[in-house]
């Protein structure tokens, strides 16, 4: 079944309603001044799979993006911090993932490049002067929190810009000054089941306006609450709960005709950097983990224990690189606008497997765009810019809680 392709012409059809429907909905929330999304594309549906309020790949992007997304930085930031001059960026504390700081020192250069003044610390990383990525060492300014926010070689930038996820909480000085995104999205607080509740709004609106099942558009979901696993009562109660999951899924498929074992995802509601990740296709497959897998999927980045569960419909990938491996779009975004894709491609996984492992590399639109261009263009762009908006809805959300 390629749904896909069969409707995309209605897709290039509606294409000046779904502009006036974005433009209109934008105006509603507060957009991210930056996301990534992971997609799954499986023909008969398109899904993000993951959605980052925090994104630390920049430094996949192509090279020919970086001007677009220079642009919408800046017009994102002077539209909404009128007369700033200097963006500090707070970064994550991966002094030893060279690759994480290559994304940062990506970010500082867009910044530059659009006319700000851009400095990179946090207190966490005092006294290290620089930190090593895959290019040049990117140099760190000190940073000091204190009572009304945060000092920069001791004066106060314009803007703090977050690229840390906030897992293990909130840090000081972060509160009381011009930061975004807004704290309050950390994974300290958020989950990602918020995400796909305010997503679903969007989805079912922009079906209609396609006239097509809003299902070909996002992956099937449900929470479980309040599982402790280390209980055997609360692993059966799950198991039982996604084996119900599973049937409705079947259900679906016969009646399309999709010739496939439906496969689910279990994942932790918080951030989790691709930690406690189960790809299963029944209960009774959670009942036989092993002691050391169990341990696995309850543990959290900051090592939080983990109780609530998202249940998660696998989408399997179509894509696949010219090798045969199988290839998932990664798709950043600045102000609400798709900006830049590029692929990530695992040779040691299946079309429904956990692509995000050490085992996968990257390669850019500019790469391998002719492959995927029509569909990153078309389907890709419209749900990730759907999860844009979800973003700014969560946020508004929280910010009136």
């Amino acid at each position: 079944m390629n749904f896909l392709a069969e409707k995309t012409q209605l897709l290039e059809e509606k294409r000046g309603e779904i502009m006036e429907w974005f433009v209109e909905k934008r105006a509603q929330v507060p957009l991210p001044i930056y996301g990534s999304v992971d997609i799954r594309d499986a023909d008969w549906k398109v899904a993000v799979v993951d959605a980052n309020h925090f994104p630390a790949g920049f430094n996949n992007i192509s090279p020919e993006d970086e001007p677009l997304i220079s642009k919408l930085l800046r017009e994102h930031i002077n539209k909404l911090h009128e007369g700033c001059s200097w963006v500090h960026l707070y970064p994550e504390s991966h002094t030893r993932n060279q690759a994480y700081a290559e994304n940062v020192s990506t970010i500082k250069r867009l910044l530059e490049a659009g006319g700000f003044r851009c400095t990179v610390g946090s207190p966490e990383l005092n006294g290290h002067g620089s930190i090593d990525t895959l290019s040049v060492p990117l140099k760190l300014v000190n940073v000091e929190a204190v009572d009304d926010g945060l000092l920069v070689d001791g004066e106060k930038p314009c803007l703090i810009l977050l690229n840390n996820d906030l897992a293990t909480g909130l840090v000081p000085g972060l509160g009381v000054q011009q930061v975004s995104p807004p704290p309050q999205m950390g994974w300290h607080i958020r989950r990602k089941s918020e995400h796909y509740q305010a997503l679903q709004t969007y989805v079912d609106e922009m079906a209609n306006l396609l006239n097509i099942d809003p299902w070909h558009l996002m992956s099937e979901w449900f929470v479980s609450e309040d599982k402790c696993l280390d209980h055997e009562s609360c692993r059966i109660e799950l198991a039982a709960e996604i084996d119900e999951f599973i049937a409705r899924i079947k259900q679906r498929y016969v009646k399309l005709n999709i010739d496939r074992e439906p496969v689910v995802f279990v994942k932790n509601d918080r951030g989790t950097y691709g930690l406690g990740i189960l790809v299963i296709t029944s209960g009774e497959q959670l009942l036989q983990l092993s002691n050391r897998k169990m341990k696995k999927l309850m543990y959290s980045k900051g090592g939080a224990d983990v109780e609530n569960f998202l249940i998660q419909e696998g989408v399997p990938t179509a894509l696949k690189s010219v090798e045969g491996y199988p290839v998932e779009p990664v798709v950043y975004l600045v102000d609400g606008e798709a900006a830049s894709w590029f692929y990530r491609i695992n040779s040691k996984k299946g079309d429904v497997d956990n692509l995000n492992t050490p085992s996968s590399h990257f390669q850019t639109y500019s790469e391998v765009g002719e492959i995927y261009g029509k569909r990153a263009h078309g389907w890709h762009a419209l749900v990730a810019e759907l999860s844009m908006l979800a973003m700014g809805r969560e946020a508004q959300i929280r910010a009136n809680k």
